[in-house]
């Protein structure tokens, strides 16, 4: 992007869709954490259901059932659209860019 010519706006993203209780599962999974969801709407909350065995030592302030999770609502969009995707087909054509780096990897 740097070396163009022109200045010009590029989306980098991957094309694909995840939301954000796939990020939260995956987040706290690698961190030895297991999410369980509770509740629905805006009173759903995500709590320790269990923690892998080589976190015990580390986990002495969390116990199972603590809600580590929950919606505020200070941050919900009022216009809120069903789905995102970014589209980075500008990038590919123009930069030659490919993603290297795909959801499980970023998350981790």
């Amino acid at each position: 992007m740097l070396q163009q010519g022109e200045p010009d706006d590029y989306v980098i993203a991957t094309g694909e869709t995840h939301s954000v209780r796939e990020f939260v599962n995956l987040a706290f999974s690698h961190a030895g954490i297991e999410i369980e969801w509770r509740g629905n709407g805006s009173d759903e909350k995500g709590v320790v259901k269990s923690f892998a065995s080589t976190l015990q030592p580390l986990t002495s302030n969390l116990n199972v059932g603590d809600v580590l999770i929950e919606i505020d609502p200070r941050y919900l969009r009022p216009l809120e659209v069903e789905s995102l995707q970014g589209d980075a087909s500008k990038a590919r054509k123009k930069l030659g860019w490919e993603p290297k780096v795909r959801f499980k990897e970023l998350v981790e």
